[in-house]
């Protein structure tokens, strides 16, 4: 019978293809009030093998049967084992892998070894008497998994040698003090990323016969991906790069919309707590083949199966539904490490998530594991659902969008991740960074993933490549189409928008807190030549239509805006401008329309409309204004503050239409946080936030998030309520761990106005 049985049972069952349909699916009754359960039926037999093996591992013998550690008889003079010595702080100075808190005394009783693979590691090993080489043979072995095998490469042995083979594993004596052996062990570059367990087996012949006497070490060693090593294929280039994109454990995540970007600090936290643990063990989880454990292609896929939850039981349950009172509200985060802190030690999914959440989180596994890896937000993300690499979006008779025909979505902003490895399975040049996503969108092989695919391979239009090149391309350079509904039900194609996708898209520059944009990895210049022939020869190898280029009269030119930099709070103008460039007068019909949405691009409440008529002399220009109050969106704003505005126009005598549909933001004020620039390791500091609310309208259900690495280990705090365009104060405490430049990321949230957020730095001294 097999070792264990594992059934899963999830409630909400699988994300679905369009946004709408998800929401809809989300806002039945008790659709999120179901409990998740997880039951592991086991045989008694197996589990008293499994709590054996937990602490015997012992030398590969017929059948797979772990022999038990043994010790020589005092009264025979054989070498034995007295203690190993894994030399941590000198052994993960040089891995770069100190901050681990496992590896740090001060942080934990019992201090691991982290190390990176394709790198030399030196271990100290006291015996009961001096080391002879002439006599006493020794074999270190190197197991992991369940069932460590030589065929799978998950059991490794070494003898001591003088030579260090390149790309090898090997072991060879580094220097010998009395009873004392210091070992320096190689690993080849393609090691599998995993836990091992570490023993060491001496060797004596006894009447024809060899007895192995074996040392278990009691802790486990972990292997990491290596980005200092040539050798390895996430390799990187450039110490200011690996600074950011390895060991930072502090960013931004942008979003908002492309004329009104804001930021959001987000601590990774990569090195903090159990998060490594939490990555190896969802590393194990994936039950991926150990023969690609040590590829970054396989591995980064399935890290962007495991972070959602829909058909893998992964970290993080996906909710766009506003409604998050069974769970904790994606805004009201600060960063990953609680969220993989819950799931390791609950082992279920952690309630909820939006995409930057899916991002923070992702970034965080790839970093913790050695894959570089930054949050890339794009703005005016499409979602494509048919495969025809274009947004469709429908208008009624009056002008009015048909939200029950758009499965298509245009999202105000979306955040994925790239990673930084070769592509030896691709043509030479699509190395570098790979667009990756664990946001569930659509299934890719069967599953909610996303990617690698190659950044570059996006810009070119080579959506044939693996993997999803289709679906990202489509989010960053699809063309924008506009569908009329006609009274005899036809559809009329009137308008492709080509420059209404993918905005901005930006990232966290290098060592700084400043915004780099990137779009011009993505894609070339918008309407230039090389762009044009992308978006062609994607539609050509990867869309399902090519027939929406037709072109008529147009002589009446249009121009959609509405007022910058409105706070939440405030009124705001939705403005068309019109040229005529004819010779003849223009009759014009004209519906515009303002609603509250979800940042997915999919449409809450109308707040206003309003129906214009007018005729435009020739060559003669006007603006049509549609004033939004504050009363208009009170109580029907949504998570993000976001709105959709639309507008459609029509030319009686040409039958020139013009559509639009953009996104606008409400800002929200920033936290204000006062703190000292500097500190000291142990001694105690004060934090002073604030803010002032801008709503007519008390804040209830208040509380603030606080998370720094080395200062602040993550935690809520509830506060009192904040009356009508009050302002807000309170003071907290907090005790640096660590030195360095450390930051500290503030999220305050409420029932009518959440993610409110600052963060500040401070330089931490030593003791």
């Amino acid at each position: 019978m097999p070792r264990h049985t594992t059934r899963y049972t999830w409630s909400p069952g699988r994300t679905v293809r369009s946004t709408r349909e998800t929401l809809e699916r989300q806002n039945q009754p008790g659709y999120f009030s179901r409990s998740f359960s997880r039951i592991r039926d086991y045989d008694y037999n197996d589990v008293v093998r499994r709590l054996t093996n937990m602490f015997e591992y012992g030398h590969p013998q017929p059948h797979d049967k772990p022999a038990p550690e043994t010790k020589p008889d005092p009264k025979e003079e054989v070498l034995g084992v007295e203690s190993i010595n894994f030399n941590i702080a000198e052994n993960t100075g040089a891995h770069h892998t100190s901050e681990y808190d496992i590896t740090d005394p001060e942080e934990t009783e019992e201090p691991k070894l982290v190390v990176r693979r394709g790198q030399p590691f030196d271990i100290s090993i006291t015996f009961n008497k001096p080391y002879d080489k002439a006599n006493d043979e020794l074999k270190l072995v190197f197991q992991a998994g369940e069932k460590p095998a030589p065929s799978k490469g998950t059991h490794v042995e070494l003898i001591l040698s003088d030579k260090d083979e390149p790309k090898q594993w090997g072991a060879k004596i580094k220097r010998q003090s009395d009873k004392v052996l210091t070992v320096t062990v190689f690993t080849p570059p393609t090691c599998y990323v995993a836990k091992w367990n570490f023993k060491l087996d001496v060797l004596k012949k006894k009447d024809d016969k060899k007895l192995i006497f074996r040392y278990n070490h009691k802790d486990q060693i972990y292997i990491l991906f290596n980005p200092w090593c040539p050798d390895d294929m996430v390799y990187l280039e450039g110490a200011q790069e690996k600074e950011e994109y390895v060991l930072n454990e502090t960013g931004r995540i942008y979003c908002g919309t492309s004329k009104n970007v804001t930021n959001k600090p987000w601590i990774f936290g990569q090195f903090q707590g159990n998060v490594l643990d939490c990555c190896m063990y969802i590393l194990d989880e994936t039950r991926m083949s150990w023969a690609v454990r040590g590829n970054p292609i396989p591995v980064v896929r399935k890290i962007t199966a495991a972070v959602n939850a829909p058909d893998d039981y992964g970290i993080l349950v996906g909710n766009w539904s506003g409604d998050y009172s069974d769970g904790t509200s994606p805004l009201a985060w600060t960063g990953s490490v609680k969220i993989l802190e819950q799931y390791y030690d609950t082992k279920n999914p952690v309630q909820y998530g939006q995409c930057w959440v899916f991002s923070g989180v992702t970034t965080t596994v790839c970093r913790a594991l050695g894959i570089p890896a930054r949050s890339v937000t794009n703005f005016a993300s499409a979602h494509d659902t048919d495969g025809s690499i274009t947004i469709d979006i429908h208008f009624d008779e009056s002008g009015d969008a048909a939200e029950d025909m758009n499965a298509d979505s245009v999202w105000n902003f979306h955040v994925w991740n790239e990673a930084w490895m070769a592509r030896p399975d691709l043509p030479t040049g699509y190395g570098g960074w790979q667009a990756v996503d664990a946001t569930p969108q659509e299934t890719s092989d069967g599953i909610y993933c996303c990617g690698p695919a190659p950044v570059l391979a996006i810009k070119r239009g080579e959506v044939n490549l693996p993997y999803d090149g289709q679906f990202i391309f489509a989010e960053v350079n699809a063309d924008k189409v506009y569908w009329s509904i006609n009274k005899d039900g036809t559809f009329e194609n009137v308008y492709v928008e080509k420059k209404g996708v993918g905005k901005n898209i930006s990232t966290k520059s290098m060592l700084d807190s400043q915004r780099e944009v990137v779009t011009n990895a993505y894609k070339f210049l918008e309407g230039s030549d090389e762009e044009r022939v992308a978006v062609l020869k994607a539609n050509q190898v990867g869309s399902c239509r090519q027939d929406i280029y037709a072109k008529g009269t147009e002589d009446v030119q249009f121009e959609f805006d509405h007022s910058e930099d409105a706070f939440v709070g405030q009124g705001f103008d939705v403005i068309l401008r019109i040229k005529n460039n004819s010779k003849s007068e223009r009759t014009l019909k004209i519906f515009m329309a303002a609603r509250t949405m979800y940042y997915t691009g999919v449409s809450a409440h109308r707040i206003k409309s309003q129906k214009f008529d007018e005729v435009l002399k020739p060559e003669s220009c006007t603006e049509m204004k549609m004033t939004v109050q504050v009363e208009d969106y009170q109580d029907k704003l949504k998570d993000m503050c976001m709105l959709q505005l639309t507008c459609m126009a029509r030319v009686l005598e040409t039958g020139q239409a013009f559509t639009n549909m953009c996104d606008f933001r409400l800002r929200k004020p920033h936290l204000e946080i006062k703190a000292p620039k500097q500190g000291k390791v142990g001694t105690k500091m004060a934090v002073e936030i604030s803010f002032t609310n801008p709503l007519a309208q008390t804040l209830t259900g208040c509380a603030i998030q606080i998370d720094g690495p080395g200062l602040q280990k993550p935690l809520k705090i509830k506060q009192d309520t904040v009356g009508p365009k009050q302002t807000f104060m309170t003071s907290v405490d907090l005790t640096p761990r660590k030195k360095g430049k450390r930051e500290i990321a503030i999220v305050f949230s409420s029932k009518q106005l959440e993610d409110v957020n600052g963060c500040h730095v401070i330089d931490v001294k030593a003791k």
